[in-house]
């Protein structure tokens, strides 16, 4: 399964494309916040988003489970869907925000929300490099450095796809 991109120049450019995305995403994510596009009701994605989450992280421990039973066919299925998922997840997550005004929280356990929220918004940026240095180090068959990389990526991922939905159960009744 390993691709063809084992000559040093091609993996040079996958990894400069790599920062390059993981520099632009959350840029461009937090300038579109400023961005307001009126008279699009996109209401209905958060729990839907919430849902690619939960899903995100479900498969993520399939995954784990498929490659510690020596599955690679299947562990690598199961990673690139969740790629897919985290890539609905973000174009839903834009779509949102770019149509709807910010929920405040209004609940009692703003102590355990906010630090939640914080803590999943700063993994959530810093898990882009990680899982697609992972993914790369996989693609060319560098099983050796796919581990060492997955043992840091695999974890924030999973936490930022579970945080992800405690974070929209607790402000859910707000919106």
């Amino acid at each position: 399964m390993s691709m063809e991109l084992k000559d040093p120049t091609k993996i040079a450019k996958a990894k400069k494309l790599i920062y390059a995305v993981s520099i632009i995403v959350p840029i461009a994510v937090a300038a579109l916040f400023s961005l307001r596009i009126d008279g699009l009701d996109f209401s209905f994605l958060p729990p839907i988003y919430a849902a690619l989450n939960g899903a995100t992280a479900v498969i993520l421990v399939f995954a784990l489970l498929a490659i510690k039973q020596r599955n690679m066919r299947l562990h690598a299925l199961l990673i690139r869907t969740s790629l897919v998922l985290s890539l609905f997840f973000l174009l839903c997550y834009i779509a949102y925000h770019i149509t709807s005004d910010p929920t405040p929280y209004g609940g009692e356990y703003g102590m355990v929300y906010y630090p939640l929220l914080v803590a999943h918004i700063i993994l959530s940026v810093a898990v882009i490099p990680l899982v697609l240095l992972s993914y790369l180090w996989a693609w060319t068959g560098d099983y050796n450095r796919h581990k060492k990389w997955t043992r840091f990526s695999f974890p924030i991922w999973l936490f930022v796809a579970v945080s992800g939905v405690v974070v929209y159960l607790m402000i859910s009744p707000y919106y």
